[in-house]
């Protein structure tokens, strides 16, 4: 499992980064699970998309981003998530988001690139195999 943390700037005036924005990448037979949590903006939109990129080198016919745990995103974090749709579709790797939140949701939809990110809700686990 791989993590990628970021800190935050000591100088004032260059813009904020986040404290921590953890992106762990999980590898399968055949498709990779990329966790993404913290805020996906301006600020983390360049290591953002430095790690995709690299999770994207070593990826499987699928990489699914899990957007669970992201609690929110703004224009530029959603870029980078569309530069590296396009990435990926070059190489012939379906990109996928999972079970964004209702914010990430609303902004996807608003922005209309609900027609070119699929997003795909949290499956139902049945209670008692819930970890």
């Amino acid at each position: 499992m791989n993590t990628f943390t970021t800190t935050a700037p000591t100088t004032a005036n260059l813009p904020r980064t986040p404290d921590e924005v953890r992106m762990p990448a999980h590898r399968r037979p055949g498709h990779t699970i990329v966790a993404l949590s913290g805020a996906l903006d301006a600020a983390a939109a360049p290591a953002l998309r430095e790690h995709l990129i690299g999770a994207l080198r070593h990826s499987g016919r699928l990489m699914i981003l899990d957007l669970t745990e992201v609690t929110s995103a703004d224009t530029a974090g959603l870029a980078v998530l569309i530069g590296i749709r396009h990435r990926a579709a070059g190489l012939g790797i379906t990109l996928r988001l999972a079970t964004p939140g209702p914010q990430v949701s609303a902004l996807v939809r608003a922005t209309g690139l609900d027609r070119a990110l699929a997003a795909r809700p949290a499956r139902k686990v049945p209670a008692g195999l819930a970890a």
